[in-house]
């Protein structure tokens, strides 16, 4: 549906589904007239004598619409109309001024300022109900785009972190640029593309399906940030886009899930679908500065935690390989852990791929 027609049909259905409307009005007379009309529509009104009562108004209950009068003593519509799209939880909320028409230097400045049209004094009833009825419809369609950022942002990210993260970038489904100190973990599944080959597309796409599943929720349960599937492999990152002191914590935590518990059930599970005898699993893991922030184009958006921190976790989980362990760290891990594992003992210090310089590894 274009936006045009969404607009359209979201208007059309104001009778089956009421709205609430705060209107603000000093005249006492001119209230009652408003909120007649509207109740006539069948919709719930609230009412405010001044701009200050408006904005305490708001703070308890948040309406659909906002039918507000420009000229109120104290705190004027302007005042009003400033305070509620300088708040974020107020400022989609449509606002539709109440004017007389010789005003026009006031309904511009109210245009400028963000409201969404404005309603003649007296009030027409098919002007208040077309009014209405269109601030409504992009009330509507700014919940539906909120709803669908949320759904986008809460793949990735924590349910916990999407309010956040939704305030950071004004609801808009893109993540700001920044630089921050994170941990990075790369986890891999060993010996998947030998079991792929002799099964079939079915089963393999099952099977991968079980593996990335279990995997994402340990990363997302314990507060991490999915970046990439890799194939039979993934890439997250903890502590960004949104920022905390525990992420180094957080990884280690999530990477003994998937260890002791992740892992275990899916080869439980393989081994009673008769599919295979089991899986091994390689995680490495680095912590530090990283460049956080949307890449791509304007028709393809992707998330991305770049930088040196990122190269050197994915060659620490090939180097799992090559020490035989199913899990490695770096020194800047441990130095930043909280409350490092029981167990954890030291490897070796070597020269990842493609680094001159050497990094202490760590297991546990």
């Amino acid at each position: 549906m274009t936006t045009l027609s969404a607009v359209g049909a979201l208007a059309d259905q104001d009778d089956a589904n009421p709205a609430t409307i705060l209107v603000v009005d000093d005249d006492a007379l001119n209230r009652r007239l408003l909120v007649r009309g509207l109740h006539h529509q069948g919709h719930r009104t609230l009412e405010a004598a001044g701009g200050q009562e408006a904005l305490d108004q708001l703070a308890i209950e948040l309406p659909d619409v906002v039918l507000l009068d420009v000229l109120m003593p104290g705190i004027d519509g302007f005042g009003v109309l400033q305070q509620m799209k300088a708040t974020p939880d107020y400022s989609d909320v449509p606002v539709i001024m109440i004017s007389s028409l010789e005003d026009r230097e006031g309904i511009a400045r109210c245009i400028e300022l963000g409201a969404e049209d404005f309603l003649p004094k007296p009030a027409d009833p098919l002007i208040l109900r077309a009014r209405v009825n269109a601030g409504l419809a992009k009330r509507r369609l700014n919940q539906l785009e909120r709803q669908r950022v949320r759904s986008v942002f809460s793949r990735f990210v924590p349910e916990s972190l999407v309010d956040e993260l939704l305030a950071q970038s004004g609801g808009e489904l893109r993540i700001a640029a920044q630089q921050l100190t994170g941990t990075v973990m790369f986890n891999d599944l060993r010996g998947f593309t030998t079991f792929a080959e002799t099964r079939s597309a079915e089963v393999v796409i099952e099977v991968l399906n079980r593996y990335l599943s279990e995997m994402s929720d340990a990363v997302l349960d314990n507060g991490g940030t999915l970046v990439a599937f890799l194939g039979d492999g993934m890439m997250s990152v903890f502590g960004a886009p949104v920022t905390n002191d525990i992420h180094a914590d957080q990884a280690v935590a999530a990477a003994e899930e998937m260890l002791t518990r992740r892992l275990p059930s899916i080869n439980q599970w393989l081994n009673d679908s008769g599919l295979h005898t089991g899986f091994r699993l390689g995680i490495g893991i680095n912590t530090g500065p990283l460049m956080s922030g949307n890449v791509g184009s304007s028709r393809r958006l992707e998330y991305a935690a770049i930088g040196d921190t990122t190269n050197t976790a994915s060659r620490v989980e090939g180097l799992t390989k090559d020490f035989q362990v199913p899990v490695l760290i770096t020194q800047s891990v441990v130095d930043s852990l909280s409350s490092p594992p029981a167990s954890l003992r030291f490897i070796d210090e070597v020269a990842p791929r493609g680094r001159t310089t050497l990094v202490k590894l760590w297991t546990w």
